[in-house]
């Protein structure tokens, strides 16, 4: 990355300079109208404490991102809509009514339920390699063959009630840190299920460039913060609350998921 100690400073601090001018602006565009905040648990908050009594098995937490983001920016009003297990055809038939012409901002997660997240989970978790990865292979067939018209439904939807709205669409993170010991799940296992993690995101992030909205990787601000790491941002098998299972913590939704929303808002 550097040329020279003093281009390489000069360059760092023209870019900073630019990034922050550029967030800004964009904050403040996002700010503006209304934010609606929909999808799957990864956005509700599942894994981050702090539930909202009112939001019931929805479990939507004001340690999410998108209540973080909310808090932050102050826009001109804000709809958390994002449900615990919700599918595609979940988002279609109960989170996009507050969508309008006014407003400016969406965030969403979604495909991992359709594509049976949980169960293969729960396969990989209490079954064999052999069989945890053919249970993969099944998730990824059907990423490959249902989730894209899936998601172009919602995608769709989401264009036609709110057609000025900047739309980011974030992604899932690896579970594992690799290389190194960690107890739970043999090396095998781990390996696969980051794989879907990739195949699932590489599927979203397509679709959404398709439709034109952004795509949030979340993987790199997850980098070095997965399970097996000294600073994990996600719960392994929580056998108090199994729900929170592979889920984001509050760290997770603070320091993975906010900055990149912030970033693309």
């Amino acid at each position: 990355m550097r040329r020279s100690r003093i281009t390489a400073y000069v360059t760092s601090l023209l870019l900073a300079t630019g990034l922050a001018l550029t967030g800004a602006a964009t904050d403040a565009q996002a700010a503006a109208g209304g934010y609606v905040a929909i999808g799957d648990s990864y956005s509700s908050g599942v894994g981050a404490g702090s539930y909202i009594s009112s939001s019931g098995s929805c479990d939507r937490s004001t340690k999410a991102y998108p209540y973080l983001w909310n808090a932050a920016h102050s826009p001109s009003s804000f709809s958390f809509l994002a449900c615990s297990g919700a599918t595609t055809d979940d988002v279609l038939s109960g989170q996009l009514g507050t969508l309008t012409s006014s407003t400016s901002l969406v965030s969403i997660t979604i495909g991992g339920n359709d594509a049976g997240f949980a169960d293969v989970m729960t396969t990989c978790v209490l079954s064999s390699d052999s069989t945890c990865l053919s249970r993969i292979g099944t998730a990824e067939a059907y990423v490959d063959s249902t989730l894209p018209g899936k998601l172009d439904a919602v995608y769709d939807a989401i264009t036609a009630r709110a057609p000025n709205a900047r739309v980011v669409v974030l992604g899932y993170p690896r579970f594992y840190k690799l290389g190194t010991t960690c107890l739970g799940l043999s090396t095998a296992k781990r390996s696969a299920i980051n794989n879907a993690a990739d195949y699932i995101d590489a599927a979203i992030a397509k679709r959404a460039a398709d439709h034109g909205f952004v795509f949030g990787d979340i993987r790199s601000t997850f980098t070095g913060h997965e399970i097996c790491s000294s600073s994990s941002w996600l719960h392994s098998v929580n056998w108090l609350d199994i729900g929170e299972s592979y889920h984001p913590t509050a760290s997770g939704h603070s320091g993975g998921y906010l900055p990149v929303l912030a970033g693309n808002a």
